[in-house]
């Protein structure tokens, strides 16, 4: 990765010994680490600096990482990617629900910590920061006549029914009202809009997105995050419009 050397993670963990083994791994990577040793602390640090990903543990004093990720993402859509001891069904599920977007079970291999890593911070370069640099580039370039604007706008533009989604500037708008998706939200939506009519199984929408090999319990982690989606993007998430089910095959746009 070109440029993790400007990728800034957080790491929220109750346990020192582990934020430190977790910072000298990602810090030799070149990655800037900084750590929080709960999720109080993690919120005030949240609020004044921006994380390309934040590293939460589940067992935590006072809030535990569930609620901490749920506060996170009323102000960020960083990648969150939990870390617990605790790795049931369940406990993954309850993380994917309250906004996270992996979750790896301890004990973990260094490994399979850092490859999960850099697969987060590319995806959220690649589809927040890129676009967010690019936003910049845009307004800093701005001309006054509006109808250039226009026609910058409408380049790399998916129109869906009460959605326009905004590739190149990583934003989604509906009826006129910005919506805060997280970057895997954003990239499935920007998949299956790109593709409509198309049916798309579990196993391709997570290879496809997630661009990691299909395991058993990944096709609980793609319901998961379209459930997450249908809340924001549909008027009854229960009849959905956008996305659609395709009983026994998948999902579809439209």
């Amino acid at each position: 990765m070109s440029d993790k050397k400007e990728s800034k993670i957080l790491m929220v963990d109750d346990n020192e010994e582990i934020r430190e083994v977790v910072m000298i791994l990602l810090s030799g990577e070149g990655f800037q680490v900084q750590e929080a040793k709960d999720g109080i602390e993690a919120l005030e640090k949240i609020q004044m600096e921006s994380y390309d990903l934040i590293i939460l543990d589940v067992m935590m004093p006072g809030l535990n990482g569930y609620q901490t990720c749920l506060e996170i993402r009323r102000v960020s859509n960083a990648p969150i990617l939990f870390l617990s001891a605790r790795s049931q069904v369940e406990d993954k599920t309850l993380g994917f629900s309250s906004g996270g977007d992996d979750y790896l079970p301890k004990p973990f291999s260094y490994q399979e910590l850092l490859s999960r890593v850099k697969a987060l911070v590319r995806r959220y370069q690649v589809y927040q920061g890129k676009a967010q640099d690019e936003q910049k580039e845009m307004d800093n370039n701005a001309k006054p006549i509006n109808q250039s604007l226009e026609q910058q706008e409408q380049e790399n533009v998916i129109t869906l029914p009460g959605l326009k989604i905004y590739q190149k500037q990583g934003r989604v708008v509906q009826n006129g009202q910005e919506l805060e998706l997280t970057d895997l939200e954003f990239a499935i939506l920007c998949l299956l809009g790109e593709n409509r009519g198309q049916i798309f199984s579990a196993q391709h929408l997570y290879e496809s997105v997630w661009q990691e090999p299909y395991y058993y319990g990944a096709a609980n982690t793609v319901m998961v995050h379209i459930r997450n989606l249908r809340r924001k993007i549909e008027k009854d998430p229960h009849e959905p419009k956008i996305i659609k089910n395709v009983w026994g095959k998948g999902y579809r746009c439209g």
